[in-house]
């Protein structure tokens, strides 16, 4: 009893920093749980990583939606922009101008060179990137694609 003990508290502070950035993070786990929301799939993915050992194989060779830029980057602070400004972000974009949509470029580390784009961007596809501005998560997911589909903007996907 006390070894379970004792493996479950060695193995606690692990599982639950990976479990506090799933969304963002690569293996195995993140990739057969990708897009599912929850705790749950958090968890299972967190789960299956931590089984198979694969994020550290996925890390060390490039696979498994992991990088070797060495870089360790987070959502956390774009998705916290995103749901407490929603509703001024929806405005924003669909004039195509304002302080939330300029602080959202900034954020998103947008060139000076493509912040025109950004902004026509925004404004064009305002009615599916704002379908509802109930949800961040999915503000940003919309964002994101967005935000892929354009040759010259791909590159700031990453950071929604």
């Amino acid at each position: 009893m006390k070894k379970i003990l004792l493996a479950a508290l060695v193995s606690l502070p692990v599982t639950a920093f990976a479990a506090a950035n799933n969304v963002g993070s690569c293996g195995l786990g993140s990739k057969v749980f990708e897009g599912q929301n929850g705790i749950a799939p958090q968890v299972l993915a967190v789960t299956t990583n931590g089984t198979f050992g694969n994020q550290t194989f996925g890390i060390t060779s490039g696979t498994l939606g992991c990088t070797q830029d060495g870089v360790v980057s987070s959502n956390w602070k774009t998705a916290l922009f995103i749901d407490g400004n929603k509703a001024q972000l929806a405005r924003d974009a669909a004039s195509g101008q304002g302080e939330t949509l300029d602080a959202l470029a900034a954020l998103l580390k947008v060139d000076a060179a493509d912040k025109a784009a950004f902004v026509s961007l925004t404004k064009a596809r305002h009615a599916e990137i704002f379908a509802s501005v109930e949800s961040a998560d999915s503000i940003a997911a919309r964002l994101k694609a967005a935000l892929q589909s354009d040759a010259r903007l791909a590159k700031y996907a990453e950071a929604v």
